[in-house]
């Protein structure tokens, strides 16, 4: 791979081989998909669309098969679209903070690890707010904060074979609290937890064996990784 600056989106083009690698460098990227998924119900009508910002290869869609939504996924990076598309999502290339999709089209916003990559946070909870309809459902997943997820998150990650160096900026972690006080100015009160690889998963992803097996579930410390889940009550102030 070419050097690029932390955080640059054209790493994604260079990985664009290993979206679907299910023991490859986004490994944790299925096993957080997967988590994800388990948020969102089945759909409560005929027509309900799920707007994933950040879909990055579609790694959401299989999860979803059966709940009876219209996928639609927001991403800037082409070569990620392109592979989501042949997975059954609707792709828009557009920047996750500023798309094309009307006000209230989404039964349910997914907003999963991307809010620690941009570099206005507030800018794409307002936009997913925005596109989300009263009642509707918002679920995300980031990384903290804290120094503990930047030790293990960047640090100690990019130390473990196939890790690619440079996909974090630290500097753009999400403190919950920050994200829950952007959240309720839209109308979404939003109730985070922390989660973890399993015990047996992260051994094996450290070890760089078996890492298509692993499963995230919930912890009592959102130090590091937690999710996010907030329906839209319509009385946000919208600014």
């Amino acid at each position: 791979m070419r050097i690029l600056p932390r955080n640059d989106p054209r790493q994604y083009d260079d990985l664009a081989g290993e979206w679907w690698r299910p023991d490859g460098a986004f490994a944790m990227l299925h096993w957080l998909a997967a988590a994800r998924a388990r948020l969102v119900p089945p759909a409560s009508r005929p027509g309900a669309i799920l707007v994933d910002l950040g879909c990055g290869g579609g790694l959401l869609t299989p999860h979803l098969l059966g709940k009876g939504y219209r996928h639609i996924g927001v991403d800037l990076t082409r070569s990620a679209l392109e592979q989501a598309a042949a997975h059954g999502l609707t792709p828009v290339q557009a920047d996750a903070g500023a798309g094309p999709l009307a006000d209230g089209c989404a039964d349910v916003v997914a907003a999963g690890e991307i809010l620690e990559h941009v570099p206005d946070m507030p800018r794409v909870v307002a936009e997913a707010c925005r596109v989300l309809r009263p009642g509707g459902l918002l679920v995300l997943d980031t990384i903290n904060s804290t120094a503990l997820a930047r030790l293990v998150a960047v640090t100690l990650a990019e130390r473990v074979h196939g890790v690619p160096r440079g996909l974090h900026d630290p500097a753009l972690f999400v403190d919950p609290r920050v994200l829950q006080r952007e959240c309720a100015r839209h109308g979404v009160a939003l109730a985070v937890r922390g989660v973890r690889p399993t015990v047996s998963a992260l051994a094996g992803w450290l070890a760089g064996a078996g890492r298509g097996r692993g499963r995230i579930v919930p912890t009592w410390s959102a130090a590091i990784l937690y999710q996010g889940r907030g329906i839209k009550n319509g009385q946000g102030d919208g600014g």
